[in-house]
């Protein structure tokens, strides 16, 4: 029984566009960009920033390439985008705390 309400949670979050197979790709690329930053003497807050702002310019240049047709409709992409900077900015958070 635990495993379906699993397998529905995962469904709805894949169906829906949350999450995909760049989702981890996002994560190890905000975790690294807060590494980096940190190295190289950025406060917390910076560093964090530094993730936002790379996460969203490359969510800018992916739209201006790809526009929202590669998810199937705009609302997919617009959970796609959403959950990317969610995901890379919250790693970011908790690798500061």
């Amino acid at each position: 029984m635990k495993l379906d309400f699993h397998h529905k949670y995962v469904s709805y979050l894949t169906e829906n566009g949350w999450l995909d197979h760049w989702t981890a790709l996002h994560m190890a690329a905000g975790a690294f960009i807060c590494k980096v930053a940190l190295w190289c003497g950025a406060s917390d807050l910076t560093a964090v920033i530094w993730v936002f702002g790379i996460g969203l310019a490359w969510e800018v240049v992916e739209w201006v390439l790809e526009s929202w047709k590669p998810y199937g409709s705009k609302e997919k992409w617009l959970n796609n985008t959403t959950s990317d900077l969610v995901v890379e900015t919250g790693l970011a958070i908790w690798m500061v705390l």
